[in-house]
């Protein structure tokens, strides 16, 4: 990676989550101290597990809607990257109160607690959710329609949060709006798990995953790399205009459902030629789902210098090949 932050003191929360723990490991690869607040609600033990014996890593167990734990952990840090959240459009319809109470109440915590601080910067996880039923492709930043679900209502107003926390206490703020994240780490298990594990789990199973709809549904897919360099380079952005905004996080291209399931079996039958013969089943549509998402990164590239190094192909090739590795079967 051209651009990497070094030598600096990062926290990032949710550390042990998904995202979280693959910036974690980059960041100390690259000789940062890096300290991690986490509560393990949706976070795993065992991301963290090879860290622990890192001098420069911390782990602060604690939960973002708690001041004291965000002020414990933001402490002498340099940088923080948010990503930290209940994450699931189908969690938050279920329970909005708990959604709203972690991505709201916690958001607004955390970046209190960083301007308190003096932190140099928050980078934050936002959501390519906040587009909503807006039905112009691809998503544009500054255009965006009504959200459908509550996760997607407390995403946008952590970016409202951000702006005018910006404006009113002068700290540097950016929002990265991923689409559709998948890799290595991302849990197959439990009833929220992310449409790629959950396809990778069944046909490694021999069964035949549920597509909601009838695939033609499209998402712009991203690649875990392809995050944590955009991470990278807002941490590192110069430009005023780079800063205190918002971007899209993608590789900017659109692959259904169907697609997507090809894409998994052929890549899973070089391990295991019985899967080349499973086929999907077909679902209803899921309540609060857009039909379709594809991001314009044009802004990302411009203004941070995003330059996404995997293709969905690519991604899916290296991220099949890790679960066959590292998940039970």
């Amino acid at each position: 990676m051209l651009n990497k932050l070094e030598h600096s003191r990062v926290l990032v929360t949710g550390g042990a989550g998904f995202i979280g723990s693959n910036l974690v490991e980059t960041l100390l690869g690259q000789d940062n101290e890096v300290t991690v607040l986490d509560n393990f609600m949706t976070g795993k033990r065992e991301n963290l597990a090879p860290f622990a014996g890192n001098p420069a890593f911390r782990l602060i167990e604690g939960d973002i809607r708690n001041m004291a734990a965000c002020r414990k952990a933001v402490a002498g840090v340099d940088y923080v990257l948010h990503e930290a959240a209940l994450g699931s459009v189908p969690r938050s319809i279920k329970d909005p109160m708990t959604s709203t109470e972690v991505n709201i109440s916690g958001f607004v915590n955390m970046l209190f607690a960083a301007q308190e601080a003096k932190v140099k910067r928050f980078v934050y996880a936002a959501s390519s959710s906040t587009y909503g039923d807006s039905k112009t492709l691809p998503k544009v930043e500054d255009k965006i329609g009504k959200p459908l679900s509550p996760y997607a209502i407390t995403k946008y107003v952590d970016e409202l949060f951000a702006e005018n926390f910006s404006g009113l206490y002068g700290i540097e703020t950016i929002g990265l709006r991923y689409f559709n994240v998948f890799g290595r780490r991302q849990d197959p298990f439990g009833a929220y798990a992310a449409v790629i594990p959950k396809f990778v789990m069944s046909l490694m199973k021999h069964e035949s995953p549920v597509i909601n709809g009838d695939g033609n549904y499209s998402r712009d897919f991203t690649y875990i790399d392809n995050v944590v360099q955009a991470n990278q380079l807002a941490l590192l952005a110069e430009k005023t205009e780079a800063i205190n905004t918002v971007y899209n996080v993608a590789y900017g291209e659109r692959t259904t459902l169907n697609e997507l399931f090809g894409y998994l079996r052929e890549n899973l039958a070089r391990f295991d030629p019985e899967i080349a013969r499973l086929e999907p089943q077909y679902g209803p549509n899921r309540a609060g789902d857009i039909p379709h998402s594809l991001a314009d990164i044009g802004k990302a590239q411009r203004l941070l210098g995003y330059k996404p190094q995997f293709s969905v192909r690519q991604g899916i090739t290296e991220a099949t090949e890790w679960y066959f590795r590292n998940l039970p079967r």
